[in-house]
């Protein structure tokens, strides 16, 4: 059987699933029991699966992330939830320090199986602290999986897969993609592999590699282009780290031309490695300069809606620089 269901509740559902079939998964966060989550991911699962599995966290992500750290060390799968990615940033030893380094640092005798999900992205009028995209953040460490989807079945499939894995997975969710399109999802929906992008839609005149909502702000532009007689192909990466650079490359050596969007700010975001591999392994199938539509260089998303609107990437920006892209 289908259902239509959308992000929030692909998350929800591969909690609920992942907690039925194993024992040893449970999640922990501010607000994550009684409330079910400030957006409600996991409403219901104190219920059916109890306080010893559903557990409401003080408010300290560092420690949220180092109780779940000694949870995976100790034969658990903890999910741990930061409620805005925002909030991150306490936590950052215990991920980059911790998490990250213990298998390495064990020489493969110790594994931290743990996944640590937040809502990130702007664009809800959530202003300084709840509109961040700080993805690229976790880029930069070997021994973290970063992951994140843009429909309800990937974020089902790629979920079920983070919290299968043996090391620590960063599960980010754009908030505005939550309740903002539906798909139908089969019962027992298919887990969908870490690393692997996807070509979303086909296309020959350039390669829009874009993440999250910008995947669908993509799509957006393609058929305002197809409409010019530009035809658009979007790659989905789906996982940042570690980047599927096969699908990349072969996107672009098909289409000559690459233009990359991310939210992020635009220096030393996640989108300026996706143009550093592009420039270094197929920059003789490039029949124009790498082009990129990204967030500012500013310190947070304003609150003030006209500038919010400046400071977000859209349909109508990808649109304008593919179509630079195309004429070059």
């Amino acid at each position: 059987m289908m259902a239509q269901k959308n992000l929030i509740d692909g998350v929800h559902d591969a909690l609920r699933d992942a907690m039925r079939e194993n024992g040893d998964v449970l999640v922990l966060g501010e607000d994550v029991g009684a409330r079910g989550g400030v957006f409600r991911a996991t409403d219901g699962l104190l219920a059916e699966f109890g306080a010893e599995r559903v557990i409401d966290s003080p408010l300290a992500e560092s420690a949220i992330v180092g109780v779940a750290i000694g949870m995976a060390l100790h034969g658990l799968r903890p999910v741990a939830e930061i409620q805005f990615a925002d909030f991150i940033l306490p936590a950052m030893n215990q991920i980059l320090s911790e998490a990250a380094k213990m298998r390495y640092r064990s020489y493969n005798d110790w594994c931290v199986p743990m996944v640590i999900r937040a809502p990130f992205g702007g664009g809800v009028h959530g202003a300084l602290y709840h509109s961040q995209s700080n993805e690229g953040l976790f880029m930069m460490t070997p021994g973290l999986k970063v992951v994140i989807p843009s429909n309800p079945l990937d974020a089902y499939g790629l979920l079920r897969s983070a919290i299968d894995d043996e090391d620590p997975v960063v599960f980010y969710e754009h908030k505005r993609l939550y309740r903002l399109l539906k798909a139908e999802i089969p019962d027992n929906p298919p887990r969908v592999p870490i690393g692997k992008a996807v070509v979303s839609r086909a296309g020959t005149d350039l390669t829009i590699i874009a993440y999250g909502l910008m995947h669908h702000f993509a799509l957006e532009a393609a058929k305002t282009l197809e409409g010019e007689g530009i035809d658009a192909e979007i790659v989905d990466l789906r996982t940042l780290l570690p980047l599927d650079r096969d699908t990349i490359l072969q996107s672009v050596a098909k289409t000559h031309r690459a233009l990359v969007v991310y939210e992020a700010n635009r220096t030393l975001g996640p989108g300026a490695e996706v143009s550093a591999l592009i420039a270094e392994e197929a920059l003789f199938d490039l029949d124009a300069p790498i082009l990129r539509i990204t967030g500012p260089d500013v310190p947070a998303m304003p609150f003030n809606r006209a500038q919010e609107e400046a400071f977000m990437p859209s349909p109508e920006r990808i649109a304008q620089g593919a179509r630079r892209l195309v004429a070059a």
